[in-house]
């Protein structure tokens, strides 16, 4: 199963809180790092990915929910 990359969010907390959130909507997004981390951190923040047939609705849910937790 390929996955895609829908996010790179800095803050580790908030990045745990919206992969629940993309779970509690159906989504399957890539767990397992270290520590329980949802993906790979790197100089753009911790990247969280879904599958790639997932990817377009669950970009589109993660951008709601970002920008209500920047608020």
């Amino acid at each position: 199963m390929a996955f895609q990359t829908i996010a790179h969010v800095r803050d580790i907390s908030t990045a745990r809180v919206l992969v629940a959130a993309l779970k509690a909507h159906g989504f399957h997004p890539l767990e397992g790092g270290e520590g329980g981390l949802p993906g790979v951190v790197g100089l753009k923040g911790t990247a969280v990915a879904v599958p790639e047939e997932e990817a377009r609705d669950a970009a589109v849910l993660a951008e709601d929910l970002l920008r209500e937790m920047e608020r």
